[in-house]
C-alpha cells in the first residue's frame, strides 16, 4: 500500500467573494522510501499539496490517505497528534527556536510533542548530530550557525521522532549552491540510513534532479514535464 494516496484531490480557498482553486482534482501516489518533488511556478498548488499531506490544510474534495489514514476526516487535535506521531517538517527559513542550542532544537519535538524519557532523548540527539555532521556545534544557538548548519539542524529535528514521512517546503531556497547540494545529499543519505520518505515542494532544479519521482503542477493540476496533462 502506498504511503500517500490522493484521488481527485481538491483545495479551494475563499478570498472575499472569490473562490481560489489551488488544487484541482489531482491524483498521485507516493511509495514508502521515496524521494519525491512537487514542482511548478508560484501559485501552481505545490505548497498546498504539501500542506494537505502534512495535515496543515484540509482538502475540500476528493480523498487523501496518509499512512492509511483518511486525513481529511481528522479534527484539529487529531491532526496535531497525527503530525506529532508520524511526520517531520523542514522549512526554507529553518524555523529554529533562537534561544535554544542546536542540540536543544533537535530535542524539542521529543520533549514537547512525544515526551521521550531524558536518556532516550539525549541519545537520539547525539545520534542525529553525528549523522548530520555537526556534533561539534551542539551547544551553538542558531545565530552562531551558518545557513547550511541551521538547515542541518532542521533536518535532524525533522528526523528526531523517527517519522515515516518528512515534508520539506523549499528547503534549499536560502542556501548557496554548494551548501544546497550538500543538504540535498544529506537528506538522501538520511533517507537511505533511516528509511524515511522525503517529499519536497520546490522551485530548485537541484532537488528536481535528485528526486526519484517528480509531480509537475500548473494551475492546480498535475501535468507532464512537457506541459501536457498527465
Amino acid at each position: 500500500m502506498a504511503l500517500v494516496e490522493a484521488t481527485g484531490l481538491h483545495k479551494t480557498y475563499r478570498a472575499g467573494d472569490v473562490s481560489v482553486h489551488a488544487v484541482r482534482g489531482v491524483d498521485f501516489s507516493i511509495e514508502s522510501g521515496g524521494f519525491v518533488a512537487f514542482v511548478g511556478p508560484s501559485g501552481s498548488g505545490k505548497s498546498t499539496a504539501l500542506n494537505m499531506i502534512g495535515c496543515l490544510d484540509r482538502p475540500t474534495g476528493g480523498t487523501l490517505r496518509v499512512l492509511d489514514t483518511d486525513v481529511a476526516s481528522l479534527g484539529r487535535c487529531e491532526a496535531a497528534d497525527f503530525r506529532g506521531a508520524n511526520l517531520g517538517f523542514v522549512f526554507q527559513d529553518f524555523n529554529l527556536i533562537p534561544v535554544l542550542s542546536a542540540a536543544e532544537n533537535i530535542e524539542y519535538p521529543l520533549l514537547m510533542v512525544q515526551n521521550w524519557p531524558v536518556a532516550q532523548r539525549r541519545a537520539r540527539v547525539a545520534e542525529l548530530l553525528e549523522a548530520v555532521g555537526i556534533a561539534d556545534r551542539a551547544d551553538k544557538r542558531p545565530d552562531q550557525l551558518s545557513g547550511g548548519q541551521k538547515q542541518r539542524v532542521a533536518v535532524a529535528r525533522a528526523l528526531a521522532s523517527k517519522p515515516k514521512l518528512v515534508l520539506a517546503d523549499e528547503p534549499t531556497a536560502n542556501l548557496d549552491h554548494v551548501t544546497a547540494l550538500r543538504i540535498i545529499d544529506l537528506m538522501k543519505a538520511m533517507r537511505d540510513e533511516f528509511g524515511t520518505t522525503f517529499v519536497f515542494s520546490t522551485h530548485d532544479p537541484r532537488i528536481v534532479d535528485a528526486a526519484e519521482e517528480v509531480f509537475h503542477l500548473e494551475d492546480g493540476r498535475i501535468v507532464d514535464g512537457a506541459g501536457g496533462t498527465a
